[in-house]
């Protein structure tokens, strides 16, 4: 990564105040004390930093911070110690917070951070470069910026990880950070602190996902199944695609489970049960950065969905994914009848996903209660979204093009649902939405203001950020 020089440009060396903090939840503030003689206090695992190696946390001082040109801002500073250069482009280890959110990527290209924010940062040099999550202005928009140093960064592809983080990928380009229901009622830091694996056969995968204990999974190469294979996975599991990991031909089954993250994973070709089936109360787990792909040839029965959430599963997050080339891509609660047990969970966010080659079910739910924002949705035959059983769906910001219906609650005779937020949509070359139930007003009860898109935005964003896109 490498920064021409006009980033080189004379600036005033500013002096910042750092103080320790104990986080329990919220920030608490110590004395004011300068890095050098910091004797700090640390984050526990319990903090909402979701750290997983104790840390010292400072307070960042905005005094004296100068914009750096679009949603740019950059302070220098005496950091504890020197990071990026030209020569070592991902060797600091500071992670930046946001009233205690972490923000990222790390490391990113100085242009980016200018032209996408979103809070892609950089410590080059002495000096951070930042922009704030929704793009204001850090020093009047009333957050608390904080950061902490420290474990060993790794690069792989174009992507970096850090040891002693929650085990997600920081990508270039690409936000990562955990967004929506997989971070209610609880969190989701999958393998967090636990034995780090990779594995590149079937059998090597089965092992690595048993037992409960805290585990990050690379899967390295291309693991192939007969088609119907499952492999259950235990609580608290990240399973991390390196560049260019597909499994094919297998379903993974997470039942009865929870803490699981799955990302930069290329699914393909799976029989008659789901890609990812979660199942049987199930929860908290972020799915993200993945692919899913079958075919439309072999007819609407063959093939599994690519994703099902069912049985009183709670509390998931979906993001920046791809689905596509399937005939029913997206099923949550696996139906009305004797699947009462599904009324008050479902809790489920998608955001930033690419459907596109998809007949239908983009996702169809009964009974729950999904958050849908700045996906995008492209020449898909049937319906796109499906509304029944009471069920609540809210659009934020959605983006259909050439979809034949993109909302509807007139399925097969069943019971509506409901749906809020359907004008904030675009709807290019669109059919009618077929929505026989009154517009509801409900709203998730997180706040989601400062990641959201504008609608017409969403195809670029979509179709340069999704995917697994650690591929070479």
């Amino acid at each position: 990564m490498k920064r021409k020089t006009k980033f080189y440009n004379k600036m005033a060396v500013l002096s910042m105040v750092f103080s320790a903090i104990i986080l329990f939840g919220s920030c608490k503030k110590n004395g004011e004390t300068s890095p050098a003689t910091l004797s700090g206090s640390t984050l526990s695992d319990s903090t909402s930093y979701a750290s997983t190696s104790t840390s010292t946390v400072y307070n960042i001082s905005l005094d004296g911070l100068k914009s750096d040109g679009g949603y740019a801002y950059k302070i220098g500073y005496p950091l504890p110690q020197n990071g990026d250069s030209n020569t070592s482009p991902s060797v600091s280890t500071l992670r930046l917070f946001e009233n205690g959110v972490e923000l990222g990527p790390a490391h990113s290209v100085h242009q980016d951070i200018r032209d996408y924010g979103k809070g892609r940062f950089s410590h080059w040099g002495t000096t951070l470069y930042f922009s704030a999550s929704d793009n204001t202005n850090p020093a009047t928009n009333g957050r608390k910026y904080t950061y902490t140093m420290g474990g060993t960064p790794t690069t792989s592809g174009t992507g970096t990880t850090t040891t002693g983080t929650t085990g997600t990928l920081t990508t270039t380009g690409v936000s990562n950070a955990l967004m929506g229901y997989a971070m209610v009622n609880g969190t989701t830091t999958g393998g967090a602190g636990g034995q780090t694996v990779t594995v590149s056969t079937l059998a090597d995968l089965k092992t690595a996902v048993s037992g409960s204990t805290p585990k990050i999974i690379y899967v390295s190469g291309h693991i192939l199944g007969s088609g119907d294979v499952p492999i259950y996975v235990s609580s608290n599991k990240s399973i991390i695609g390196k560049p260019g990991a597909i499994i094919e031909g297998v379903s993974l089954y997470i039942f009865t489970v929870s803490n699981i993250i799955i990302q930069n994973i290329t699914f393909r070709n799976y029989v008659t049960d789901a890609a990812v089936m979660m199942k049987f109360a199930t929860h908290h787990v972020w799915v993200d950065h993945c692919d899913f792909a079958t075919d439309r040839n072999h007819g609407w029965t063959y093939w599994g969905k690519d994703m099902s959430i069912t049985r009183a599963s709670d509390y998931i997050t979906v993001s920046w994914s791809r689905f596509h080339d399937t005939n029913l891509s997206f099923l949550i609660s696996g139906g009305i009848a004797g699947n009462e047990e599904d009324i008050g969970h479902l809790h489920v966010t998608l955001h930033h996903n690419f459907w596109y080659n998809v007949s239908e079910r983009e996702p169809d739910m009964n009974y729950g209660s999904v958050h849908v924002f700045n996906n995008y949705h492209l020449n898909n035959g049937g319906y796109s979204l499906g509304a029944r059983a009471g069920g609540n769906v809210r659009t934020d910001n959605e983006y259909f093009s050439g979809c034949a219906k993109p909302l509807t609650t007139n399925l097969a005779g069943d019971p509506p649902g409901y749906f809020s937020g359907v004008t904030t949509n675009i709807y290019s070359n669109c059919g009618a939405n077929d929505i026989t139930t009154s517009i509801s007003s409900w709203v998730p009860g997180y706040s989601y203001s400062a990641v959201l898109d504008p609608a017409a935005n969403v195809p670029s964003i979509i179709q340069k950020g999704s995917g697994a896109i650690l591929t070479n």
